[in-house]
């Protein structure tokens, strides 16, 4: 039975990861350390002998005892609210995580994969996004600590493989969405489910022109499972080139809620990218995939996940700063 080691397994993405590969026959080794991960995502694996959790900072030293196959480096603040309340260890875990990681997996010359982001393109200048373009990012902007932290992450990776040899991958994951996910993370979706699951207004920032593409969390999933077992060392998207307005989208969840809010606008945060949409050619030429749940279908099933949650969920707002979000996680 191989082994695979997943850095952020208590997140929104790792948690599915970990179900995949446990239905895959694989022995888990789940890793996070919690401050934006959410055991309840997990806990179902905890009874099973092939998963095992460390509660752990992958920007420290990191020690996994036995045989690793697969490294898959998926831990870090992933949504704006996020990497703005903790730009530090934002930067940190794409810089020493992925240092700990690759030195790991020299260790156990085991196979590492990173999560990278259509953010190293910033606020794009080429549309579609090919996995050519270099991108358009502030690196001292807001948003720059977690635009730097996966650009740094991705030349760290290739500097491991050309100079060690190391078998490397790295995904490309583009706008992401399913259950799960945290209804106070501050992504467009979930903002927009709250808000009509609260009775409250949807607020667009901008005027809604600006454009995303929301790929379902199980065709992602399927998508860096494939990239994971290819021969391919260089980056590659992975998302639904399926775009959308989010002014379109707001409506999209009006008429999905069955509510009769309305859509305010306002200021555009600094440095928020106008569009936004992968262009997946190499996906289909190398590994054979392409998305596969449509959007009506996905957010179907995302809305019920979201109705089921306890009422407290719905009406828990996010901790003032960092101190006090450790504190009550902890």
């Amino acid at each position: 039975m191989k082994r695979v080691l997943i850095t952020g397994a208590a997140g929104f993405l790792g948690s599915h990861l970990c179900d995949r590969f446990i239905a895959e026959g694989y022995r888990v080794v789940a890793m996070d350390n919690l401050i934006t991960g959410d055991l309840k995502n997990i806990e179902h694996l905890f009874p099973l002998e092939q998963f095992e959790f460390y509660n752990h900072d992958v920007s420290k030293f990191i020690h996994v005892s036995g045989e690793l196959d697969y490294i898959l480096h998926f831990a870090s603040p992933a949504s704006p609210i996020d990497y703005l309340k903790i730009p530090i260890q934002t930067l940190k875990v794409g810089s020493l995580g992925i240092h700990n990681c690759l030195g790991l997996a020299m260790a156990k010359n085991a196979r590492l994969m990173i999560a990278s982001t259509s953010e190293v393109y910033g606020d794009p200048q080429v549309h579609p996004q090919k996995e050519e373009y270099w991108g358009h990012v502030n690196p001292v902007g807001p948003r720059g600590v977690y635009d730097e932290a996966k650009r740094f992450q991705e030349a760290m990776t290739m500097a491991y493989h050309t100079y060690h040899g190391l078998e490397t991958r790295i995904v490309r994951i583009f706008n992401t969405y399913g259950p799960r996910m945290r209804l106070n993370d501050g992504r467009v979706l979930p903002a927009f489910i709250g808000q009509a699951l609260r009775g409250e207004d949807l607020t667009v920032f901008g005027d809604g022109s600006q454009t995303r593409s929301f790929c379902y969390v199980d065709d992602l999933v399927e998508g860096i499972y494939r990239l994971l077992m290819s021969d391919y060392a260089h980056p590659v998207n992975v998302g639904n080139p399926d775009e959308i307005t989010i002014g379109d989208f707001a409506e999209e969840i009006i008429k999905l809620t069955g509510t009769d809010q309305k859509v305010i606008y306002k200021d555009l945060p600094k440095d928020d990218p106008t569009q936004r949409q992968p262009d997946i050619t190499k996906a289909r030429e190398i590994l054979g995939w392409e998305p596969k749940v449509s959007r009506s279908e996905g957010l179907k099933i995302t809305y019920d996940y979201f109705k089921s949650l306890p009422e407290e969920e719905l009406y828990k707002k996010e901790h003032k700063d960092f101190k006090d979000f450790i504190r009550v996680k902890k």
